[in-house]
């Protein structure tokens, strides 16, 4: 590919980009893209709520959702942004030599503070697309409701981000080795999951008796 960054690649690239034989993007940044489809889905069927006479009552709450999701589509755009440039360093760091004592422990330290970095980055956006199901669940009973099957594709796509983003957790976990660290990130890992799939089905619900 040429200079150009992600975000100047057309969708055509993108997928091209993915499915090549380039190590990015990869698992976490095609997570996040999904991510941000969930978030902008969100974003569209409260901004076909806003403005209409029907669902005056609840505009106040729409465009809390439209501001909220907003944010979440640039958190996530960034997350995937911020995945690629992980990896960049992550193999700067295997690049680093180990001739010495003293340059062993320098790469060590820095693979170390790099898996860290690669870690924090996937469960950034697993948690960012949870709250994109957060806001699902909020609009699913008070959107417009000929949109409202968006809202579900929502959630779905929320909900499969989060499980695929915590697949690049769980190949990098392992090899830090902090032992608080670790749990810290399997706690939230389970805490995610938990609620995630609760929520989703929640929503799902909510939506489906609105078609």
């Amino acid at each position: 590919m040429s200079e150009k960054t992600v975000w100047d690649w057309t969708t055509a690239e993108f997928l091209a980009e993915s499915a090549s034989s380039a190590p990015t993007p990869g698992g976490g940044s095609v997570s996040a893209y999904v991510g941000a489809l969930g978030a902008s889905m969100v974003c569209m069927v409260a901004n076909l709520t806003i403005g209409k006479e029907k669902y005056k009552d609840v505009e106040p709450q729409a465009k809390e959702i439209l501001a909220k999701g907003e944010k979440l589509l640039a958190d996530l755009k960034a997350g995937l942004t911020d995945d690629i440039s992980v990896f960049s360093g992550f193999m700067d760091a295997l690049k680093l030599p180990r001739d010495t004592e003293e340059q062993k422990q320098a790469r060590s330290a820095k693979m170390q503070e790099v898996l860290i970095t690669a870690t924090d980055t996937p469960l950034g956006i697993a948690q960012n697309c949870y709250a994109v199901l957060e806001l699902a669940k909020e609009l699913a009973p008070i959107g417009n409701k000929g949109a409202i099957s968006d809202v579900g594709v929502a959630a779905y796509l929320a909900e499969s981000a989060l499980k695929a983003a915590m697949l690049s957790v769980d190949i990098n976990l392992p090899q830090v080795k902090d032992p608080s660290y670790q749990d810290k990130v399997k706690t939230e890992r389970e805490r995610l999951f938990a609620q995630a799939e609760a929520l989703k089905k929640e929503t799902v619900d909510i939506v489906q008796s609105r078609l």
